[in-house]
């Protein structure tokens, strides 16, 4: 899914400006000095926060009880908003893979200790060199669960892979990611481009003419110009408008689509500013279908939009893990644990810790664990998810694709099923 919702995108390439951006935010504990081909730790960090710099902030954990005997220690990073305005969204994530390491840990059958080091990007492109290179700087973390935003990913991309440090993104959808020669990139998602795709076919069955509007984020844009794309291949009629994300009032944009007389509306970006939009196009009086993508599913919005959020649509390539048989005793073990349901991507981020530690377990037994071992074999998965089989293509994709979606009714956002069955 993800980019930034608050700023533009600003790449940073350069290797070196990285590193000098991490020398204040490393929390190595290896024994390896070597960033591409760590060793294991020999001792578990405490469980308080890293030192940061910037807006980039991390903390290390593990699980208790159940662990082996072994001194041996790998880290398994994750990246994503720990704080800001899409912050639920990263934590949604977070606790999925927290989960998956406390599972692994209490199984007593590694051979070793898997800890947790959390990086926080806010979301936003320009902090996510610094969260990275927490990650990339310590040398014990052999592969990282994230980004989650497209537009951070877009930002660290080319440093990842040059650190040969193997990334599974639960939810970074923009379809560019996979073409822009990021070597260490996977996601366990569809892209943007094909849910855009099912979205636009569904339209189609019903209205003539759609109000696309974005927040002019790389997820956000991206999503929509792949659905106007699909919508003029279809005859729809297509009007468009972008709002940057730090607008707060959106009475302006909302009236124009009340006058507008198209009979559907969607809106590309995150849950903070389409809760907001949603009051607003209420008060303007609008009566067409409302939709978002996946950027906008969560209880952000339920909770900002309020009664106006009731009726909106949500296309996700995600599943809802509180009504999915294949998900019961991940959800029975989520709530006990945070004693509130999983969310959007929780699953997503559970299935991709475990397929990281499926690999590190392999690797484990034949007696080395390296970055560029575990880079190989997060390429050569195969493994059965509660969301998908992990599988990647070449580029990095996930070789199932399956779009959801779903609608609010009287607060609660519920799934109607396999998109192109609606």
């Amino acid at each position: 899914m993800r980019s930034s919702s608050l700023a533009k995108f600003a790449a940073i390439a350069a290797v070196g400006a990285l590193a000098l951006a991490a020398c204040s935010n490393s929390t190595s504990d290896a024994k390896s000095s070597s960033s591409a081909a760590p060793a294991a730790s020999s001792s578990s960090s405490s469980a308080a926060p890293a030192a940061s710099s910037d807006a980039a902030t991390s903390e290390t954990s593990s699980a208790a009880g159940g662990a082996s005997n072994s001194d041996t220690v790998y880290k398994i990073g994750f990246q994503g908003p720990l704080s800001g305005d899409n912050q639920q969204l990263g934590i949604n994530e977070s606790n999925g893979v927290e989960l998956a390491v406390e599972q692994a840990n209490a199984s007593g059958d590694l051979g070793f200790t898997l800890e947790l080091v959390k990086s926080d990007d806010v979301g936003l492109p320009d902090k996510s060199p610094a969260a990275a290179a927490t990650l990339i700087q310590d040398t014990g973390v052999v592969g990282v669960v994230g980004p989650a935003f497209s537009g951070s990913t877009k930002a660290v991309g080319a440093t990842y892979s040059a650190a040969n440090l193997a990334l599974i993104s639960p939810s970074a959808t923009n379809a560019t990611l996979t073409t822009s020669g990021f070597t260490a990139f996977h996601r366990i998602v569809p892209t943007d481009a094909v849910e855009s795709a099912g979205t636009a076919k569904w339209l189609a069955k019903t209205v003539k003419s759609v109000f696309i509007v974005d927040d002019l984020s790389d997820y956000g844009k991206g999503a929509a110009d792949e659905l106007e794309k699909g919508l003029k291949s279809a005859g729809i009629k297509t009007q468009r408008e972008g709002v940057d994300a730090k607008t707060t009032d959106y009475s302006a944009i909302a009236q124009k689509v009340a006058t507008s007389g198209d009979e559907a509306l969607f809106y590309g970006g995150y849950d903070a500013q389409v809760s907001l939009f949603a009051r607003a196009l209420k008060s303007a009086g609008y009566k067409g279908v409302t939709v978002t993508g996946n950027g906008g599913k969560s209880s952000v919005f339920t909770e900002g939009a309020g009664d106006a959020g009731d009726g909106w649509y949500f296309s996700c390539g995600c599943l809802d893990a509180t009504t999915a048989p294949a998900a019961k005793d991940f959800e029975a073990a989520y709530v006990k644990k945070y004693n509130q349901p999983s969310s959007t991507y929780s699953p997503e981020a559970y299935d991709a810790a475990n397929a990281m530690i499926s690999v590190i377990k392999d690797l484990a037994a034949k007696g080395e664990v390296t970055r560029e071992d575990v880079m190989a074999g997060v390429k050569a998965l195969d493994y059965k998810g509660i969301t998908t089989q992990v599988k990647f293509t070449e580029s990095g994709e996930v070789e199932a694709a399956t779009i959801n979606l779903y609608r609010q009714e009287k607060g609660v956002i519920n799934l109607l099923g396999d998109m192109k069955d609606q």
